[in-house]
């Protein structure tokens, strides 16, 4: 056969060994298409995951500031000789006497319910009620959350020890507001914090026990 016979052959051989590389690197290119979408989809999932932390701990945060903030209210008040510290009257007006048998309906649903639920509370702006923690001013005062923080403060009765006859606290018995034997009484306040983060969807509610003079 004749070279001229055989350049025709070699000319369609050629072309097809081109069309299988092009397959070929389609082929690649797709697999690296998958696993560029599938790297993509990782790293929004870890960015929403580190998101959705930060939330929870601007949250936590925030209800810790909350609490805190009540308890300091408590202590300080103490100080106030001759003013009595039970809920509803004096210096604590914003509070609720607890009672297992009659529960308030407020308390229960800002110690129990989802979600942000601030009826029957008391919003907590820092000491001196000057601290707006929805803002963002680059100060550490400032935490650019969606909701201030919130409390409500419940007077458990009067503290007394085991074994001792009278009104007691959360072991069960209605609480009371009464001064006990002696002319100070200490009683139980129970505090109910609840913070969001910066989603307002993301919420922590805290809680802690605290005992003050009542009179």
């Amino acid at each position: 056969m004749s070279i001229q016979s055989k350049l025709p052959l070699m000319r369609a051989s050629t072309r097809s060994q081109r069309g299988a590389v092009m397959v070929v690197a389609l082929i690649f290119l797709l697999l690296l298409t998958i696993l560029a979408i599938s790297a993509s989809g990782r790293s929004l999932l870890q960015e929403r995951m580190a998101g959705g932390l930060r939330n929870a701990q601007q949250a936590n945060m925030s209800a810790q500031t909350a609490l805190r903030g009540a308890e300091w209210k408590l202590w300080t008040s103490t100080s106030n000789v001759g003013s009595h510290l039970n809920c509803g009257s004096g210096i604590f007006t914003d509070c609720y006497i607890f009672d297992p048998l009659s529960p308030v309906t407020d308390v229960v649903n800002f110690r129990t319910k989802q979600g942000w639920v601030t009826a029957g509370s008391t919003e907590y702006m820092g000491f001196g009620g000057g601290t707006n923690y929805t803002s963002f001013a680059g100060t550490t005062e400032s935490g650019n959350l969606a909701k201030n923080p919130h409390y409500v403060i419940e007077d458990l009765g009067v503290e007394l020890p085991p074994g001792v006859s009278g009104s007691l606290h959360e072991s069960g018995a209605t609480g009371s507001s009464g001064g006990g034997s002696s002319s100070v009484s200490r009683h139980i306040y129970r505090i109910t914090a609840r913070g969001a983060g910066a989603s307002e969807n993301t919420v922590r509610v805290l809680e802690s026990t605290f005992a003050a003079k009542s009179n």
